[in-house]
């Protein structure tokens, strides 16, 4: 059976696993019969430990991706996909309110081209947003404290906590992964878009 390799830029499991599901749903979209072979790998994003903006969290995720190249390089190593996920808040104004944001995007590379997806956003609770963006706390920590909790990121996750369970961390990452495929399990209407537009 041929196989075709997803390095991740991340060992957490929540991140995996949903390379994992994203990676059976694409599988046979990608038109080759190839399965794919998803391992994660520890590397850094560059950006702060909760990315404040959609700006500093498409930059994590490439930047993982950047990493992950030059580790398996080092390594003598290669994937046919690369995949950096990263997690964090965005903020907006809306009719003069600030809203601040819980999104997770993703970045995937084949090596020569690379494409963004993100999940969608959940709304944080303002005394949540003021204790990560005003206090400097990382949101793993306060969401621990704010659910009474511990260990919330490598489960549920603040999306889990937000939703009630209906939206996982790891559905979260699931939907990015699928989106930012996108361009390389439907390449005919992504070409297309391309041709005309030139």
């Amino acid at each position: 059976m041929n196989i075709r390799s997803i390095a991740v830029g991340s060992t957490r499991r929540p991140k995996c696993n949903a390379v994992r599901e994203a990676a059976l749903a694409i599988a046979p979209l990608l038109g080759d019969g190839a399965a794919l072979d998803v391992v994660g790998y520890e590397v850094e994003s560059g950006v702060s430990h909760t990315p404040g903006s959609r700006e500093e969290l498409m930059q994590g995720a490439r930047q993982r991706v950047e990493a992950l190249v030059e580790v398996l390089q080092a390594q003598g190593r290669t994937a046919d996909f690369f995949v950096g996920l990263e997690g964090g808040l965005d903020v907006a104004s809306e009719n003069g309110v600030q809203c601040v944001f819980l999104e997770s995007w993703a970045y995937v590379s084949d090596g020569r081209r690379g494409h963004f997806g993100c999940s969608g956003s959940i709304e944080l609770p303002e005394a949540l947003a003021v204790e990560v963006l005003s206090h400097g706390t990382e949101l793993s920590v306060a969401i621990d404290r704010f659910a009474g909790a511990a260990g919330i990121r490598d489960g549920q996750g603040a999306w889990g906590v937000l939703s009630r369970n209906l939206i996982s961390r790891q559905e979260s990452f699931r939907l990015a992964t699928i989106a930012a495929f996108a361009p390389f399990y439907n390449q005919k209407m992504y070409l297309a878009s391309k041709t005309a537009g030139e």
